[in-house]
């Protein structure tokens, strides 16, 4: 088994991005969703050449930041072993202010992350641009406005890489901290909802397994390396499972709601999921790669919102 490396296979970086409150600003109790939609709005205007509606069938689709980052597709000329998938992860992951409805007046500071994951880099400026627009243009109710004022990479130290809107993005090298060392266990600690899945249906309490939860981790990186690193990992995923069921599984978890309106469907969206500790014990170095970097990618349903997101308590 070829466990994922970091680089050459995904590059991955976490930026904490600082704003300053301009006009008074309301962010709901999950803010992920508000901000990633404001964010894709700007960099859809700010990448899109053709002015088409919709993207489908646009000529500049291969070429176009925007389709890339934004609305990932699986490619036409599959693999067998991708045919069935619906969509393409996508390679970035906002994660917004701590749960809770928040009210912010001007001058208060508005603080949230962004994890960026392989090629997406390359497109650094342009993301942090669409970001700086969307906070001006406005945000949740009533289009509450920000100003940037730096953006910090937060790799092995914290550099600031952008001092303000106007300055100047400085060099820097993607980099997560090395992974620790695991002992028999090890615990993580769900600090936005997690939203496994079975056969398109929510996860029940009693399928909340070592195995799926493993498996849903190993399948989110695999997929990121394949269509936004370099090129798939040389992984035997039947061993994996039979591996993931023979890991014991202590879980304190307890359910959290949350809805959010789509624009896009019409309707509200039921995206409740469990936070709390999970506890796995047994060998776990042939996940060890996998569990530490998904501290930075999350997992589960909705991991572009920040859902899914976890720490080693």
């Amino acid at each position: 088994m070829h466990p994922p490396l970091n680089p050459p296979h995904l590059p991955i970086a976490r930026y904490r991005l600082e704003f300053a409150v301009k006009t008074p600003l309301h962010l709901p109790a999950y803010a992920g969703s508000t901000l990633r939609g404001a964010w894709g709005a700007a960099l859809r205007a700010a990448s899109c050449m053709t002015r088409q509606a919709d993207c489908e069938g646009c000529p500049l689709l291969a070429a176009c930041p925007y389709a890339a980052i934004f609305e990932t597709r699986p490619p036409t000329d599959r693999p067998p072993s991708l045919q069935d998938l619906s969509q393409a992860p996508r390679p970035y992951v906002i994660e917004p202010p701590q749960l809770g409805e928040r009210d912010y007046a001007p001058g208060e500071p508005l603080v949230f992350h962004l994890v960026l994951a392989g090629r997406a880099l390359e497109h650094l400026p342009l993301i942090l641009w669409a970001h700086i627009r969307a906070l001006r243009r406005g945000v949740g109710r009533g289009d509450g406005t920000a100003e940037l004022l730096r953006v910090v990479h937060e790799g092995m130290t914290e550099t600031v890489v952008l001092d303000g809107p106007e300055g100047s993005l400085l060099d820097h090298t993607p980099a997560v901290p090395p992974a620790p060392t695991f002992g028999a266990a090890v615990t993580l600690r769900f600090t936005t909802p997690l939203r496994l899945q079975t056969n398109g249906r929510r996860a029940t309490a009693a399928e909340h397994t070592a195995r799926k939860l493993l498996m849903a981790l190993v399948r989110r990186i695999a997929l990121l390396c394949e269509f936004h690193g370099h090129g798939p990992l040389d992984l035997d995923f039947a061993d994996l499972a039979r591996r993931a069921e023979a890991i014991d599984s202590r879980t304190d978890l307890h359910w959290r709601d949350w809805t959010r309106y789509s624009s896009r469907q019409g309707r509200k969206m039921d995206l409740g999921g469990v936070i709390g500790a999970w506890t796995l014990a047994g060998d776990l170095a042939p996940f060890a790669p996998f569990l530490h970097l998904g501290q930075w990618l999350h997992v589960g349903k909705e991991a572009t919102f920040g859902l899914g997101g976890y720490r080693f308590a």
